[in-house]
């Protein structure tokens, strides 16, 4: 019976963190809708809740998440606040070693492309807080992607 008890037990908490980061999802959904209509823009949503739009395409290669890359970044969270952004010169990574948000985002953009990237929590930091960025955060990244190797 002690047994069941700690079945049960587990299979609420499992129930209860699912609705949670549904609910998290939903709420991050909403603010990225929220923030790309006061902002006049159009961005296209993908199926893991991702938000892009491209500024310019750019004409050089898609990167894959075997790829190396150049990026010009900034990243700001929904009230403005920056956290981190690059100089002219950019930075490079190694497309596996960057949270989902960017692993998947940059395959919209070519060698070239400019854009932003709308990131709900659980394809950013999710419910950590890292440095200046607070647990649950949709990120917004403005994007230059100089090169792809």
């Amino acid at each position: 019976m002690r047994n069941f008890h700690a079945l049960l037990a587990i299979a609420f908490l499992m129930l209860f963190s699912c609705r949670k980061s549904e609910n998290q999802a939903e709420k991050d959904d909403e603010l990225i809708r929220r923030y790309l209509a006061e902002n006049n823009l159009e961005a296209i949503r993908t199926a893991s809740g991702l938000y892009y739009w491209i500024q310019e395409q750019g004409n050089g290669p898609y990167p894959t998440i075997s790829s190396r890359v150049r990026v010009v970044y900034k990243g700001y969270l929904l009230d403005g606040t920056v956290f981190d952004e690059t100089d002219p010169a950019g930075l490079e990574f190694e497309m596996a070693g960057l949270i989902r948000g960017w692993q998947e985002g940059l395959t919209f953009f070519r060698e070239g492309g400019r854009g932003k990237l709308f990131v709900p929590s659980h394809l950013g930091y999710g419910a950590q807080q890292v440095g200046n960025i607070p647990p649950n955060s949709v990120l917004i990244f403005d994007i230059f992607l100089l090169k792809v190797r």
